[in-house]
């Protein structure tokens, strides 16, 4: 189909398209305009990776907004905030055409209000179902909304949230238009028949994708054929088939278990990589490294700076956003050539490659308690990822063996294996518990048997067999909802209480909104006195909720943290577990963990120092650091909702972990482009507050931020100084730094000097 042909579009749309090359549709996409997605017709569209699944969103989503007699707004829902930005960047080139393009990521206590005014809007699963919770009013307007990755409904963290915000979507309109993404999966017509659509189920690629396992010298392909890639002396299989990809050209995705196996195959792999840089890539390469360099001063920031130089990179969870936007950047340019990653990337980030080798195809599962099997749908989508249109002729993926029994074992389970079908994961009682509060508080429904109504429009309802499960599991979390203060009523009739409604607009899931208010409450002494809690009694009791992911006890360190236990009693809010009751105790132990390490950071630690203390990378400090922030200011509302005299110290406990500050910093570093480092530089010169920042004499701020003169006067510029300008500016010589950094004082080049580790706050 010719894209002139496509009907119900925007006029321009066509031209639009023929400008970047397209002028006529693969045939899954072509398949999904004669089923009418652009005619506003509900669709599911699993078609593998590569074969153009976000153009048939964007046919539907322009068509609903611009298209002749439409003018709706469309939603577009994805997994990761990576894909958000990835998505965002995508769609903004048709605000030429003049439409407008937001994107949502954050701030769950928001409505969003600033995005009625957007066409098309891009968010996370879990921000959408925030804006529901919060009533966005917009929300109404909808008339297409995409949900990419579809298939994730399956996993047991953030499906039931996609699942039960597209069942919310479209009981607020029922005239929306359904569009869902996905891979090819096991149970597709099933999705379809949950969502009311159309199906498009396709195997068909733009170029071809050859399968096959790597053993011995060879790699054996699906088709019986095989072609030689010999492993020579020093290398290993994954690095044989990177060297023979990069003869051709090519760049290669490997995937590995763990972190650990990524970095160290990533450093392997540099003696097969750095032989075939040409001196400009060495040259382009060396300056990303000092981006990434610039990013923290970890161990783990200088290993992959280390390893980019050398052509070859990783990619986990560990990484900050920073480091793995510069990593999928590069490798998207051809100037890294091999990738080693975590099972992560394979989730929807646009990193194709001529080749994917799956090395290892078993992972750890606490819950089994050893090494598992991946699914077949997460090694299809790994090697969905090889083959890139327009710069490869082919895609091939390869997994490793290392005997004839495992060979055949990897043809049969994956490369011949149907992917599994995708399951609800609704009826957890942890998903459930979140999600029926907001549901009665956002009043989708006001008794027992109107839950039961809404959950009938979940997959979950559509695939259960057994329909007593469903009603015993929502009898139980009614009951704790009410036994803790969030609702209230009898079974036919259910309101939220006030309380309620706070934990549901705040986002949190109820479990942790009672742990928070049962330690809250227990500053309150017998004699009715409130005490003030500590910093780190604050981090501990938000690390043991729910909601934060606790740092594990690694060997040994039960003892240790047990010492600490003891040492800092005082300090805890609620009442610890006994050392008799060994699981909750040493959950309380973990929480503890990771709680001193929101202190460490706090009180203004090395990040690297940090990094090593833990075990963990930039990235887990990040992610502890934003959900900490984040549950500590839903405790400071918790707090003034009981009455609780406790806010400031939550509030400063918050603010100090947000900038990784002791108190006496935390004016200052919130004054944009700071952060922890110069903070403390400046504080040190003498300047200690925002308003000293902005009558300060400029050559001690020039000296105190190194010579870097473009620094400074963006500085003082956002501290409202009347006078930002350095020029002819000397730093003042009188100043000297105690952390061991030298004044500078060409201030030309002016680039980061690592003054946050994080980045800037």
């Amino acid at each position: 189909m010719d894209v002139a042909e496509i009907p119900g579009v925007p006029e321009w749309l066509p031209s639009t398209l023929e400008d970047e090359g397209i002028e006529s549709l693969y045939p899954p996409q072509a398949e999904a305009v004669e089923r009418g997605v652009t005619e506003g017709e509900n669709l599911v569209a699993a078609i593998p990776t590569a074969s153009g699944k976000t153009l048939v969103a964007t046919l539907a989503m322009l068509s609903s907004v611009a298209g002749p007699d439409r003018s709706g707004k469309a939603l577009y829902i994805v997994p990761l905030r990576a894909l958000a930005s990835e998505k965002h960047e995508e769609f903004a080139q048709f605000e030429t055409n003049g439409l407008s393009v937001g994107v949502s990521t954050g701030n769950y206590e928001s409505d969003g209000g600033w995005l009625a005014g957007k066409d098309i809007i891009v968010a996370t699963s879990e921000k959408v179902d925030s804006l529901v919770r919060n009533d966005a009013p917009w929300l109404e307007d909808l008339s297409c909304v995409v949900a990419d990755e579809v298939h994730l409904v399956d996993d047991g963290n953030r499906g039931p949230t996609l699942e039960v915000t597209l069942a919310k979507l479209r009981s607020l309109n029922p005239a929306l238009q359904t569009v869902a993404l996905s891979a090819t999966i096991g149970n597709a017509a099933e999705l379809a028949e949950w969502l009311d659509a159309q199906l498009v189920d396709s195997s068909w690629r733009p170029i071809d994708l050859k399968k096959g396992v790597h053993f011995g010298d060879a790699l054996h392909l699906e088709d019986g054929s095989q072609s030689r890639v010999p492993v020579q002396t020093g290398e290993d299989q994954p690095a044989a088939i990177v060297r023979e990809t990069l003869d051709e050209g090519g760049s290669t995705l490997v995937f590995v278990n763990s972190r650990r196996n990524a970095e160290s195959a990533a450093r392997r792999l540099t003696t097969t990589t750095e032989r075939f840089l040409s001196v400009d890539e060495q040259s382009d390469l060396a300056e990303i490294a000092v981006e990434i360099r610039d990013v923290s001063d970890t161990d783990t920031s200088d290993d992959l700076a280390a390893a980019v130089e050398r052509g070859a990179a990783f990619h986990h969870a560990g990484l900050s956003r920073e480091h793995r936007k510069l990593v999928e950047d590069a490798f998207r340019d051809r100037l890294v050539k091999v990738v080693c990653a975590t099972p992560t990337l394979a989730a929807g980030v646009n990193t194709p490659s001529r080749r994917v080798v799956v090395r290892d195809w078993r992972r750890y599962d606490g819950s089994a308690g050893g090494m598992m099997p991946l699914s077949v749908l997460e090694v299809h989508q790994m090697m969905g990822r090889a083959g890139r249109p327009g710069r490869d002729p082919y895609g091939e993926a390869a997994l490793v063996a290392k005997s004839h029994d495992e060979l055949d074992e990897l043809f049969e389970r994956y490369v011949w294996g149907e992917p599994e079908p995708v399951r609800s994961k609704l009826a957890a009682e942890p998903a459930l518990r979140t999600h029926i509060l907001a549901t009665v508080a956002s009043r989708f429904a006001n008794s027992r048997s109107g839950l039961l109504e809404f959950l009938e429009s979940t997959l979950y309802a559509q695939q259960t067999t057994e329909r007593g499960r469903l009603e015993t599991v929502v009898d139980d979390v009614i009951e704790y909802l009410a036994v803790n203060g969030f609702l209230e009523g009898d079974g036919t009739d259910l309101t939220a209480t006030g309380l309620g409604h706070t934990v549901s607009r705040l986002y949190l899931d109820p479990m942790s909104a009672a742990e928070i208010l049962h330690g809250l409450e227990d500053t309150t002494g017998v004699s009715g006195e409130q005490a003030q809690p500590t910093a780190l009694g604050l981090y501990h009791l938000v690390s043991r909720t729910p909601d934060m992911y606790e740092l594990y006890l690694r060997s040994g360190e039960d003892e240790e943290y047990t010492m600490l236990a003891y040492e800092r009693e005082s300090e805890f809010l609620g009442t610890p577990p006994s050392e008799f009751e060994e699981e909750r105790f040493e959950d309380w132990l973990s929480a503890l963990k990771t709680a001193r390490l929101l202190e460490d950071w706090a009180s203004e630690l090395d990040e690297n120092e940090i990094t090593e203390r833990y075990g963990v990378g930039p990235g887990d400090i990040r992610g502890k650091v934003d959900t900490a922030q984040w549950l500590l200011g839903a405790a400071e509302s918790l707090a003034v909702e009981r009455g609780l005299g406790v806010g400031s110290a939550i509030r400063e406990a918050r603010i100090r972990v947000e900038h990784g500050v002791q108190p006496e910093l935390i004016d200052l570093a919130g004054v944009r482009g700071v952060g922890r480092k110069r903070a403390r530089r400046l504080f040190e010169a003498g300047i200690e507050s925002r308003a000293a920042l902005r009558e300060a004499d400029k050559s001690v701020v020039l000296a105190a931020l190194r010579g870097r003169r473009k620094t400074a006067e963006n500085i003082l510029e956002n501290a409202g100084h009347r006078d930002p300008s350095m020029a002819n500016v000397d730093p003042d010589s009188e100043v000297s730094l105690s952390d061991g950094d030298v004044t500078v004082s060409d201030g030309a080049g002016d680039s980061d000097d690592n003054q946050a580790n994080l980045g800037d706050f």
